[in-house]
């Protein structure tokens, strides 16, 4: 988690054109690596799942491990609010659900549920995907000609 986080504010914050393009189903740090690029595309057919942090392996029961799931969930939740359009509290709702998946907490999204929650800008292909960049590096191109 803290390696793909890291990453995905690396990308946040590059100066150059990025887009994202989610396909096949994102799970765990690919929510934040996918809205981490200016523009987000998503395919019909993909799904994206949002859950709590987990941790696998030995896990000590002290209140500070509880903590340091809480920072790290509140880190990531922010990372993907600040960079994307969906709400904080609809985030925690999809992240706490109960109800959809079978011994476990979370939701799965598909792709067009994806765009309406706000979490990616726009159902798309690979084509959408290459259409947005060359129109950013173009715009970025004629920035700097003027």
């Amino acid at each position: 988690m803290e390696a793909g986080l890291a990453i995905a504010e690396l990308i946040a914050g590059t100066k150059t054109p990025t887009v994202s393009l989610v396909v096949g189903g994102g799970h765990s740090i690919g929510v934040p690596l996918a809205v981490s690029a200016k523009r987000s595309f998503i395919v019909p057919t993909a799904s994206m799942t949002i859950h709590p942090v987990r941790m696998n392996g030995t896990v000590l029961g002290v209140p500070q491990t509880l903590s340091y799931f809480e920072k790290m969930q509140d880190r990531i939740a922010g990372f993907i609010t600040r960079h994307s359009r969906i709400s904080g509290e609809e985030l925690r709702r999809l992240t706490m659900n109960t109800e959809e998946l079978v011994l476990d907490v979370g939701t799965v999204l598909e792709g067009e549920r994806a765009v309406e929650l706000g979490l990616i800008d726009s159902l798309g292909s690979l084509g959408d995907a290459m259409d947005s960049l060359y129109g950013m590096i173009e715009n970025t191109e004629k920035r700097y000609a003027d």
